[in-house]
C-alpha cells in the first residue's frame, strides 16, 4: 500500500517519515516549497524529536511535491493534516482543510481506482459529514462509499515525542464512512504501528468527539492536580507529590498528567477544551466543566504572577528557567511562563530568560525589555529569584552550588520540585517548592477551628 500525507508541518512530517520507516512508498504534500526541498533531500523541514534521523535514513522511500494530484494519484490513502485553527465562536475552522480538499477531489476525478482519505485534524463532530465530504464529492464528481472511502483518524500525540506516540499508540482510532473505508485504514495500521495497538472503529461523529473529549478529559486531570497542589500549599505538612503519586494507584485514575505545577498549554490543550464547550453548548448539553477547567488554568498564572509581584516592585532579577510550555519543545504557544514572565517584566523587574529549545520562539511573545541567556549559567548569575518552569532534565541536573550569588540568598521557586533533595536546607537559597506547604500557623489553627468544637465529648456540639 502506497501512502500520501498532506501537509508536512511537525506531525505531517513526522507522520510521513514513520510510515516510511515501516517500508511504505510515501508522497509528501506541502504547500511551503522549502519544506517539500527540505525532505526530497532527505532534511527534516521542521524541528521534532528523532524526524532528521528517520527522514535521513528512509529517504529512499519518501518523496515529497507541492502537488496534490501527483500525490493523490502515486498512492493508495491520502492522510491530511492541515491547520484547523480556531475561528471565531471557539470551533475548528475548515478554512485550510476545505481547500485541501478541493484540491485531492480534482485528482480523485482522474482516478480509476478506489482511494481512501483520511482526515487526521482536529475537527468537532460534523465537520466531515457535512463540511468536507461534500467538497470531495463535488470536485470529483464521485460518491463517497462508492467511488472512493473516508475516514476521519486523529492522532493522540504529544510535541517531542511524535514518532514514539504516532508509531506505538495506546490505541488507534477510526471514525468511518462506512465499513469497508474502515476496514481499508484498519488494514494500514496493522502495517504502520509497532505494538498491536487496538482499533477502535466507530461513526466519524463519535471520532469526532472522541478526540477533542480525550484531550478536555486530559485538561480536567492536569487542572485537578494544580487543584490539590494548591489546597497542599495551604495544608499543615501539605505535599502534592504524596498525595498524587497514591491517588495515581488507583486504576480508575492513573498517574500520567497528575502532577501539580503550572497550568498547561501548547497548541492543543486550551483550543480543545474551548472547541468541547462549544459543540456541548451547540447541541444543548452541560458544559460548566470545561468552562471551570479554563478559568482555574488561568488562575494558577494569576497567582503565580502574583507571588512574584513584590520582587518585581523591588526591581529584582528574576531568572525563568523554561519559556516553553513544556519540556522537549520549542513552541511557547499558550506557554504560562511566557505570559508570568511578561507580567512580571512590566511590573517592574529586569527579566532574564533561557530556555534549551525555545529561546528564539520567545522572543515574538515577550516584550523587548527581557534578556534571553544563552546558558543556565548565564541565567543565574546576578539573579535574586529563580523560577524553574518547566521539568526540563537540564534543570533537573541543577546543584545547590549553582545558585550561589555572593552574599545574598537567592529565592528559589520550584514549579515541578526537581530541585528537593538538593535545596532543602541550603543555607544560601530560600526554596519555595510549588504545591509544599509553607510553615503557617494559619492553617492549622483553620483546621483545629473546624473540628475542636464538634467533638462528641462536648453536649453542646
Amino acid at each position: 500500500m502506497r501512502a500520501s500525507v498532506i501537509g508536512l508541518g511537525k506531525l505531517g512530517a513526522s507522520m510521513a517519515a514513520a510510515i516510511a520507516s515501516r517500508g511504505f512508498q510515501v508522497v509528501g504534500v506541502d504547500v511551503l516549497k522549502s519544506n517539500v526541498e527540505a525532505l526530497n533531500n532527505g532534511q527534516a523541514p521542521v524541528a521534532e524529536t528523532g524526524l532528521a534521523a528517520m527522514v535521513a535514513a528512509h529517504k529512499q522511500r519518501i518523496k515529497a511535491t507541492t502537488s496534490h494530484r501527483e500525490a493523490v494519484l502515486n498512492s493508495d490513502i491520502s492522510f491530511c493534516i492541515v491547520p484547523t485553527p480556531s475561528d471565531e465562536r471557539g470551533a475548528f475552522s475548515l478554512q485550510y482543510a476545505s481547500w485541501a480538499f478541493k484540491e485531492m477531489g480534482a485528482a480523485l476525478r482522474e482516478k480509476k481506482d478506489y482511494h481512501l482519505i483520511v482526515l487526521t485534524s482536529t475537527v468537532l463532530p460534523g465537520s466531515c459529514r457535512y463540511g468536507l465530504i461534500p467538497i470531495l464529492e463535488e470536485a470529483s464528481g464521485k460518491k463517497c462509499g462508492k467511488d472512493f472511502g473516508f475516514c476521519y483518524s486523529p492522532e493522540f500525540i504529544a510535541l517531542g515525542s511524535i514518532i514514539e506516540d504516532f508509531l506505538n499508540p495506546d490505541f488507534t482510532l477510526v471514525g468511518e464512512f462506512d465499513e469497508r473505508s474502515g476496514a481499508t485504514l484498519e488494514e494500514a495500521y496493522r502495517g504502520i504501528v509497532a505494538n498491536g495497538a487496538p482499533c477502535q472503529r466507530m461513526t466519524l461523529e463519535n471520532a469526532e468527539l472522541a478526540k477533542v473529549a480525550l484531550n478536555s478529559f486530559v485538561t480536567m486531570k492536569i487542572t485537578f492536580a494544580n487543584v490539590l497542589a494548591d489546597i497542599c500549599e495551604h495544608l499543615p505538612g501539605g505535599d502534592v507529590d504524596r498525595v498524587t503519586n497514591a491517588i495515581g494507584l488507583d486504576q480508575r485514575i492513573g498517574q500520567q498528567y497528575l502532577k501539580g505545577g503550572l497550568g498547561f498549554g501548547g497548541p492543543c490543550f486550551p483550543r480543545d477544551n474551548v472547541a468541547f464547550r462549544f459543540i456541548a453548548q451547540a447541541l444543548g448539553s452541560e458544559s460548566r466543566i470545561s468552562r471551570t477547567t479554563v478559568e482555574i488554568n488561568h488562575s494558577v498564572a494569576e497567582k503565580m504572577i502574583e507571588r512574584l509581584r513584590p520582587y518585581a516592585a523591588r526591581n529584582a532579577t528574576v531568572a525563568f528557567l523554561g519559556l516553553a510550555y513544556k519540556p522537549f519543545t520549542q513552541v511557547v504557544e499558550e506557554s504560562q511562563s511566557v505570559t508570568i514572565a511578561d507580567a512580571i517584566s512590566k511590573a517592574g523587574a529586569r527579566v532574564v530568560a533561557y530556555d534549551p529549545l525555545a529561546n528564539e520562539s520567545a522572543r515574538t511573545q515577550l516584550s523587548g525589555t527581557i534578556v534571553f541567556a544563552q546558558s543556565v549559567k548565564e541565567a543565574l548569575s546576578g539573579a535574586d529569584v529563580v523560577v524553574i518552569s518547566t521539568a526540563d532534565p537540564e534543570f533537573k541536573a541543577l546543584k545547590a552550588s549553582d545558585f550561589k550569588n555572593g552574599n545574598r540568598k537567592v529565592t528559589v521557586i520550584d514549579c515541578w520540585r526537581l530541585l528537593d533533595q538538593e535545596l532543602t536546607g541550603c543555607k544560601w537559597v530560600e526554596y519555595l517548592p510549588l504545591g509544599r506547604a509553607t510553615e503557617s500557623d494559619a492553617s492549622v489553627d483553620v483546621l483545629r477551628g473546624l473540628w475542636e468544637s464538634k467533638r462528641p465529648d462536648q453536649p453542646n456540639a
